[in-house]
């Protein structure tokens, strides 16, 4: 099983859950985040004054998915979130030893 992380611009999550949920994801985390890469945030004009904003806002995103589907998710996230531009963020897998769904208490891919 693995866990698929990715960060993305807050104006892609809606074309990145419909198409995880078209290439058959059926549940997903989705949560605030607020960080910088290469671009190293940007500078803001507010009434006249100059305010450096260091982080940036995002949207972090977590799927389930075993084995074998994952890399076809990846590739759904890459090809939906991406604009050819600076921060349009990253994508990781990460292995799980196990999940459990709490309601049930099924375990490995019946979790899912």
């Amino acid at each position: 099983m693995k866990l698929i992380t990715a960060i993305l611009q807050p104006q892609k999550l809606e074309e990145v859950k419909e198409a995880l949920s078209q290439a058959g994801v059926h549940g997903m985390t989705v949560s605030s985040a607020n960080g910088y890469g290469r671009q190293g945030g940007h500078k803001e004009v507010y009434r006249g004054a100059t305010y450096t904003v260091d982080l940036i806002p995002k949207i972090r995103v977590e799927v389930l998915s075993d084995d074998a589907k994952a890399q076809s998710l990846v590739d759904v996230i890459v090809q939906t979130a991406g604009t050819d531009t600076i921060g349009d963020g990253k994508v990781w897998v990460q292995s799980l030893d196990s999940v459990t769904r709490v309601r049930t208490g099924e375990t490995g891919a019946a979790a899912i």
